[in-house]
Order: C-alpha cells, then structure tokens, then sequence
C-alpha cells in the first residue's frame, strides 16, 4: 500500500516564491531517488477554527501563510530507503541551513502516514 509524508509550514507572504523555487529543487532530488509525486500547495480557503484548525496549528501571523504539501511512496520500506539517499544528497544537505529557510522551521510539522482509501 502507498506511504505519503505530510508536512504543514507557516510562509512569509513575502518568502513565498523562494520557498516555490526550495520546494521545486527539492521535488526533484526527491524524484530521481523515487518518490511517486511531490505536492506543495499554498492556502487559499483556510480559515481559523474555534478549537482546531491548519492556521492556528502553525500558530499563523497575520504576514504569513500556510503550505501544506505531501510526498507519496510505494509503501514506508520504499519511502525509507529514498529518503536515506535524499538526505545524503549534497542538493538537500545544502538547503540545510535554518538561518536561511524561507520558513520558520520551528513551526513546521509533519508526519508519515498509511493510505487508507485511494479512489
């Protein structure tokens, strides 16, 4: 069964385009080692929840906003084994430095996760 990796990350509105241009370079290093398909997608009707909710999970200011994006895999021995060779891929261990993300990495999240249904 596919394995897909989600991760949610608040953006300055005026990082956007640099975090664009992170997210293709890192697409395709991910690509050539593997992984089925790369989605990086930028808010457009998130709203803040009374309890719950993508921009308060990010604890989201009022400058910035939120990319929710996934990579998908054959199944988790598949996304191991291609996130071991993107990791020791100069292309990724270069982007590396916190200083210069084009996003508050402290407020990232993400997580690995089973496919439950596939239409």
């Amino acid at each position: 069964m596919r394995y897909v990796d989600g991760y949610v990350v608040p953006v300055p509105k005026r990082k956007l385009e640099a975090h664009r241009r992170m997210a293709q370079k890192a697409g395709k290093v991910w690509r050539e080692h593997g992984a089925l398909e790369l989605v990086e997608c930028v808010a457009d009707d998130v709203k803040p929840g009374k309890l719950t909710s993508f921009p308060q999970s990010v604890k989201l200011k009022k400058s910035e906003t939120v990319v929710f994006s996934y990579i998908v895999y054959k199944s988790r021995a598949h996304r191991d084994r291609v996130n071991a060779k993107v990791m020791k891929d100069p292309r990724i261990t270069g982007m590396g430095d916190m200083k210069n993300m084009p996003f508050d990495a402290k407020r990232m999240f993400w997580g690995g996760f089973k496919v439950l249904v596939d239409a």
